[in-house]
This record gives C-alpha cells, sequence and structure tokens, in this order.
C-alpha cells in the first residue's frame, strides 16, 4: 500500500466488499480502500469491515484509501461460521457479518408462479428475528390471483404483527407503497428466482432492478462461502442490499431450543408450558399445543415450527452429535 496522507480523514459508508477491497462512499466520492495489516494480525470475533459499515479512512498518495476504524455497529445482519472442526466451542465461533447496520429486511414473495413456499418464508422471518431486524413480507404478482386470495394466503403473517405489501409490478399496484418502505432505509431484499423481484425493484425506480440482479447473478457464480455485497442507492435516499447469504443461512445459526423464541406468536406462550425444556410437540401441559389446539396460533405456522425444529436437530446431530 502507498503513503498515507495522515492528516486527510475522510468518513463514509461501506458500499462494496470483494476480496479484501471495500469501495467506500464518501463526501468526495467513491474511494476503494483496503485494511492495513496491524488490524489483520489479530483474530476477531467478527467480521472486520462489512458492507453498511461506517468507517473512518486515509488517503494514499494514488487516491485509494486504507481504513482506520469502524464505527461501532448498531445492528447486524449475520451468522456464524464455526471455528472448530470436531466440536462446536461458542468461544471459538466468529461472527459473519452479512451487511452491517441494516434497517429492515424485505422478503420478496410471489402468490402464485411460482407459488409460494411459506415454510421458506417462515425460516426467513427467523433469520430476521434472530438478527432482531423489522421484516417487510412482499407479496408479489397480485394480479394473478386479485387482492383478496393473496390476503387469504398471506393474512396469518398480518395477524402475528408482520407488515405486509401487497404488489403488481405489471399492474403497478404496491409499488408507492414498496417506495415509501425503501425511502432513506438500508434494506436487504432476499427472493427467490421468478417472484418478479426485478421487475418490481424497476417499477420503484427504473434500471434498479437491472442493476440488483447483475450483482445477484455475479455472486451466484462463486462457492457459497464468497462473500460479495453491494449496496446499490436510491434515487429517493436509501439503499437496497441483495446478498446471496441471506438465501443460504444454514439451520445451524441457533440451537434447536431456542427456535420457539423466533416464532413470535409462540415466544409468550413459552413461560405457561410446565416443563422448562419444553419442545411443544408431546408433552403433557404444553401452552403451544394448546394454542394449536384451539387456533390461536395458526396450524401451518405451528407445523412450520415443528418441522424447523425437527430438521435443525438432525443436522446438529449430523454435524456434532458423533463427534468427540
Amino acid at each position: 500500500m502507498g503513503q498515507t496522507n495522515l492528516d486527510k480523514k475522510l468518513e463514509g459508508i461501506v458500499i462494496k466488499a470483494i476480496s479484501g477491497f471495500y469501495t467506500v462512499e464518501t463526501p468526495q466520492g467513491q474511494i476503494v480502500a483496503q485494511v492495513p495489516g496491524r488490524l489483520k494480525r489479530e483474530w476477531q470475533r467478527t467480521t472486520l469491515v462489512a458492507v453498511g459499515d461506517q468507517v473512518t479512512l486515509s488517503l494514499l498518495a494514488d487516491g485509494s484509501g486504507q481504513i482506520e476504524s469502524v464505527a461501532e455497529r448498531r445492528a447486524a445482519l449475520s451468522r456464524t461460521r464455526t471455528r472448530a472442526e470436531d466440536t462446536r466451542q461458542a468461544s471459538r465461533d466468529q461472527e459473519q457479518v452479512l451487511v452491517a447496520n441494516p434497517d429492515q429486511v424485505v422478503f420478496v414473495f410471489s402468490v402464485k408462479n411460482p407459488t409460494p413456499s411459506l415454510r421458506k418464508l417462515d425460516r426467513f422471518l427467523v433469520v430476521a428475528e434472530m438478527n432482531e431486524l423489522p421484516a417487510i413480507i412482499c407479496a408479489n404478482k397480485t394480479d394473478l390471483t386479485g387482492q383478496d386470495a393473496a390476503r387469504d394466503l398471506f393474512q396469518i403473517y398480518e395477524k402475528i404483527g408482520y407488515a405486509v405489501i401487497y404488489t403488481s409490478a405489471s399492474e403497478g399496484d404496491g409499488v408507492a407503497d414498496l417506495r415509501q418502505r425503501l425511502r432513506g432505509k438500508i434494506s436487504v431484499l432476499a427472493g427467490s428466482s421468478g417472484v418478479g423481484k426485478s421487475s418490481l425493484l424497476n417499477a420503484v425506480q427504473p434500471g434498479l432492478g437491472l442493476k440488483v440482479r447483475e450483482v445477484s447473478e455475479a455472486t451466484g457464480k462463486g462457492m457459497h462461502t464468497t462473500r460479495f455485497a453491494e449496496m446499490i442507492p436510491l434515487e429517493m435516499g436509501g439503499y437496497v442490499v441483495d446478498t446471496p447469504g441471506i438465501r443460504g443461512l444454514a439451520l445451524f445459526d441457533v440451537e434447536p431450543t431456542e427456535l420457539d423464541g423466533y416464532f413470535r406468536e409462540i415466544a409468550p406462550l413459552v413461560p405457561m408450558c410446565q416443563f422448562n425444556d419444553c419442545s411443544h410437540r408431546h408433552e403433557p401441559k404444553c401452552a403451544v399445543r394448546a394454542a394449536a389446539a384451539d387456533g390461536r396460533i395458526s396450524p401451518a405456522r405451528y407445523d412450520s415450527y415443528l418441522r424447523l425444529r425437527e430438521d435443525h436437530e438432525t443436522l446438529e446431530h449430523e454435524m456434532y452429535g458423533r463427534r468427540a
């Protein structure tokens, strides 16, 4: 790295991170910066620099930058990368930050073509709850079913307090609402292929969907460990971030016994169960089972919890159960 101009310090936000190079948006424009070796030498419990971080950098003679410090994060969308190979040792796990300081996550699902996987949505919502991030559900392609049918499908999420936007990129329905919710915020987007995310974003801002798709396709060419996220600016203020990391969050990021705490309609009932370690599957005097039986909890959501816990327990056993 070149010589630093110690008197010239700039503050900015990291909008792109790839292979140790960080693009920082500053008052003087975008500057590509690196992290000096002295900051890399000690093992960190968390990602040192991530997209969304507020940083201070020094300018180098060649116009590039050197990151001197990273401001404390107010929020993060992250997952755990396990350091130990043979046993799970939380003290050696590292937090892998996918996006720093996001304001919200937006999950885009189509109401038809393709048929929405509500179990996948439930998994995404667990991720949002784990990271204590507000979640917005965008139910797209309402022109294929009509508003009433779309609401019948997603109303269980409205009932438990999630914001649901019903949109049609082709008809323009709900676009103004989505645009207003994105305005001035750092929004992480997740959505499977075919849900109409690009068309929807193009309706919000011409060319936005194309740019997000280009970033997503670029990240998808590497291994699942590739960490390449980019914050794409909105003309109305704010950013959208599309990262493959949220679509590949592994179940071992949370203990099986913690899952009930991330289903917001189940969590308040857990203290009412007879047993502290209640799995809510077969135990007597289980408040969660009782609520599922009398309709206070959606049967579909209850079943989603049971399946997610079973899948998680199986994965935990395969990864750690038989290792010394």
